[in-house]
């Protein structure tokens, strides 16, 4: 059901129940099962299965932070090399289709990658540059469906876990200034425009700060970092 092309019964009914049962702990006997059901499935030769496994893995390491000993680490290593290859690699990255509904590849990855961060908590600063990667990568597909937001709060959950630097909380920003350097005069790419939209979305993110967790303790250094690359495009910023 969780692979299935008809939304009604992927979105609304098998992932909607799944979800709430692992949140439960009523699956808590098979959650290394199901992780290793969804990682098997970023290989899969459709679309809405691909995008909806990081989905049922960030429920399953979520209950896993929430429960220690449901779920070993080291399943949780064996899922992270397979999720950042295919969240670095997917090239369908709509976050909308008329016939399959929902697909959010990069919404429903950055969820995952936010999971991953308070799972195991080592690889922070390398998810923060996954983000950046997934935001820079090229691509045709402009964000439309609030993906730039996801991608926000994503990476403002892996600045809030305890224990970054503040090298390592600005360090991926690297990335994205890197990626910036080759651009001049001419229409803005769509990468670029999706890249420019999640700075700004996560500059947001950094001053009201989540809901859930507050404000990160090197907001203020990261959104100084990101606005003096918002200058590049924005040059009448002060």
């Amino acid at each position: 059901m969780l692979v299935s092309p008809d939304p009604k019964v992927r979105d609304d009914q098998a992932y909607t129940a799944a979800a709430r049962w692992i949140g439960e702990g009523h699956l808590d006997e098979v959650l290394e099962n199901l992780g290793d059901t969804a990682v098997n499935r970023f290989t899969h030769p459709e679309i809405q299965a691909r995008t909806f496994a990081p989905l049922v893995l960030r429920c399953v390491l979520a209950r896993a932070v929430a429960a220690p000993g449901t779920v070993p680490k080291a399943a949780g290593e064996r899922w992270y090399a397979p999720f950042t290859t295919w969240y670095l690699t997917e090239s369908d990255t709509r976050g909308w289709d008329d016939s399959l509904g929902w697909l959010h590849a990069v919404a429903h990855g950055a969820d995952a990658a936010a999971a991953f961060a308070q799972a195991l908590p080592g690889r922070r600063a390398e998810l923060l540059e996954l983000c950046a990667r997934r935001m820079t990568a090229v691509a045709d597909y402009r964000y439309v469906q609030l993906e730039d937001a996801r991608l926000a709060r994503a990476i403002g959950r892996i600045l809030l876990v305890p224990g970054l630097s503040a090298e390592q909380a600005t360090g991926w920003l690297s990335v994205v200034a890197k990626a910036l350097e080759s651009g001049g005069y001419g229409p803005v790419p769509p990468w670029a425009f999706n890249t420019f939209a999640t700075l700004q979305s996560l500059h947001l993110h950094l001053t009201r700060g989540l809901a859930e967790g507050g404000v990160p303790s090197h907001a203020a250094v990261v959104a100084a970092e990101v606005a003096a690359i918002l200058r590049l495009p924005y040059h009448w910023l002060a």
